[in-house]
């Protein structure tokens, strides 16, 4: 599904990592982890295509990603660091944008995912009242919607979640690889549940 072949990076002149090398498969989930600034923000930008490599390769299904810039979405979904939700739009006009990409947006599809985030009842409020949290919670409400690609990338997801998100979502994101998703996450939580196919990245011992 997902292939590394000699990956470098570099940012402000500096090499964050070189000569990283793995393969992914459906069921796979990968945590990322290593210091701060070694790369770990920068790899997940390279394995969507946001960003270009100083030397290697990333394949998706057996391309190069160069090559499937105007497909690319429809084979991952990405989520940032930041929950990206625009402040004067509501709570379902915000899951309704970010989900453009890859779900139909009905309006029974985006309820039924605010309501597996604990959302329900918050559809018509401005986002610039809720928390840090709930805003996460929007973010990762994409996740629950159906017609989804396969492999997931997500930076840093259990930011700002309490103990009961992050549990909720850990659980999410092992179910999805078991059923025959790819996870691919980076951070420094210690996961309690795993997907079956899981591995560590140590992102500092590619750092030149």
């Amino acid at each position: 599904m997902l292939e590394v072949v000699a990956l470098g990076c570099e940012r402000d002149q500096r090499k964050l990592f070189t000569g990283l090398t793995f393969r992914l498969r459906a069921g796979d989930m990968l945590r990322i982890q290593g210091p701060n600034g070694s790369g770990k923000t920068s790899l997940l930008r390279l394995l969507c295509g946001l960003t270009q490599p100083t030397n290697g390769r990333v394949e998706l299904f057996g391309q190069t990603l160069a090559r499937q810039r105007d497909i690319r979405a429809s084979k991952l979904l990405w989520i940032g660091h930041a929950a990206g939700v625009k402040a004067l739009l509501t709570v379902e006009e915000n899951l309704t944008w970010l989900s453009a990409l890859h779900s139909t947006g009905e309006t029974a599809a985006i309820g039924k995912a605010l309501a597996a985030v604990g959302l329900r009842g918050f559809e018509d409020t401005p986002c610039h009242a809720l928390s840090a949290g709930q805003q996460r919670r929007i973010a990762l409400a994409r996740l629950y919607l159906p017609n989804l690609p396969n492999l997931w990338l997500l930076d840093e997801p259990f930011t700002a979640l309490d103990t009961a998100g992050t549990e909720q979502l850990e659980a999410h994101l092992a179910r999805h690889c078991d059923h025959g998703g790819t996870v691919v996450l980076t951070t420094h939580h210690e996961l309690s549940k795993r997907a079956c196919a899981y591995v560590d990245l140590d992102l500092g011992q590619y750092t030149s």
